[in-house]
């Protein structure tokens, strides 16, 4: 919508499912960009967290932190495949959220040294509510899909009361009380989305899209952090070659899993309700494992330079178990449905094969080598095959 056609309010209708060039918008990109101010600064204390060995307690407050990163993004997302209208208050709602995704991430070091979840929560919840306000002017305006819209805004806000009510529990009851009420939040628009009237009019290559672009900010996050890590290490002036040979090979382990992810697209995946919310919830590892690469490069950098008192094994760890939830994942929702043949088998081997580079010496830099050997085995095998998705949703 150009700015001579936008208005201050306008009516919330459903945007078409097929619309032609529908891309991600200006104010998408802003609200992606914010969002990976959070994802720093819960990359960052699990980075530390591994590195000083307390890594039970840096793995759960990551987990935890980043699903409320990765929820408030997500729902944002496919509302506004639906929904966005771009008027003014459409604007300031978002900017709302976005506002609320800052205050989220200032609290995440509190939640990661004290179990401090309080602005964590208060920022979830402002992003959650800003949601309400969003699904109850689509409820006004969707005459045909007004009980979906209502279902939601009543599910968020209700969830977004026990999240407070959380908080008035004691410090050793935040994690107990968390997955039943991340449950509760992923059942909401389960149940929604079948209500009369029918779900969302979501834009299969707009979600695409958007899933892409976040995806490649977590792998981007995760170059940053590698690249701080290693500038930190050279600046000593010690083990620089073997920094150096990290650094490259940390590149190219990211650059793989760009590769890997982007092969093919994904749209013609979305072809019912149930393949969409698979697809969609199943990218949370994707994210968090994209994002946690680059901690886990960061830890690598520690035990090179000889900054921590983990083992060389741990040091491998923490890169490899991400890049193998990473690719079992991708293999999930990306592979299966698309491939027939070698490629199916292969992506499970080579995650095998990448948890145990740990055990060996230099097992970043075998862990790239697996890597672009998918990626080969990606590019001669795997488009041999035709692809049953695309022929049918291309």
């Amino acid at each position: 919508m150009s700015t001579s056609e936008r208005s201050w309010l306008t009516p919330m209708r459903a945007r078409s499912a097929g619309e032609g060039h529908r891309v991600s918008t200006p104010l998408e990109l802003f609200f992606d960009l914010c969002f990976v101010v959070a994802v720093a600064q819960a990359a960052t204390p699990l980075h530390h967290a591994i590195s000083e060995n307390h890594i039970a307690a840096g793995v759960r407050g990551y987990a935890m932190v980043f699903f409320a990163i990765w929820w408030a993004w997500m729902n944002f997302t496919w509302f506004a495949s639906a929904y966005d209208t771009d008027d003014d208050v459409y604007r300031i709602t978002t900017l709302v959220q976005i506002a609320g995704a800052l205050v989220l991430a200032a609290g995440i070091a509190p939640a990661f040294s004290d179990d401090n979840y309080y602005a964590i929560t208060i920022g979830y919840v402002v992003m959650r509510l800003a949601m309400v306000a969003q699904w109850l002017r689509a409820a006004r305006a969707d005459e045909q899909r007004r009980a979906t819209a209502l279902l939601y805004a009543a599910g968020i806000t209700f969830v977004q009361l026990l999240w407070l009510l959380r908080l008035a529990l004691p410090a050793e009851w935040s994690t107990p009380t968390f997955l039943p009420l991340a449950v509760i939040e992923l059942l909401v628009p389960i149940v929604a989305e079948r209500a009369r009237g029918g779900p969302t009019t979501y834009h299969r290559h707009h979600i695409a899209e958007r899933y892409g672009l976040f995806t490649i900010i977590m792998l981007g996050e995760s170059v940053s952090a590698a690249t701080i890590a290693i500038r930190t290490g050279l600046d000593t002036g010690e083990h620089v070659p073997d920094l150096i040979s990290l650094a490259v090979a940390g590149i190219v382990v990211v650059f793989a899993l760009w590769w890997l992810y982007f092969d093919r697209s994904a749209h013609g995946l979305l072809t019912s309700l149930r393949t969409s919310i698979l697809w969609g919830y199943g990218h949370y590892f994707i994210f968090a494992s994209a994002a946690a690469v680059g901690a886990g490069l960061a830890v690598s950098v520690d035990y090179d330079s000889q900054h921590t008192e983990i083992s060389g094994v741990v040091a491998g760890y923490a890169v490899a178990l991400p890049a193998a939830i990473y690719l079992i994942f991708v293999w999930l929702l990306h592979i299966r449905p698309h491939q027939r043949g070698p490629l199916v088998i292969a992506y499970p081997v080579v995650t095998v094969l990448v948890l145990l580079t740990p055990l060996g010496p230099a097992p970043v830099h075998v862990l790239a080598g697996l890597l672009v050997v998918l990626v080969a085995i990606t590019v001669t095998l795997g488009r041999r095959v035709p692809d049953p998705v695309e022929s049918q949703f291309g």
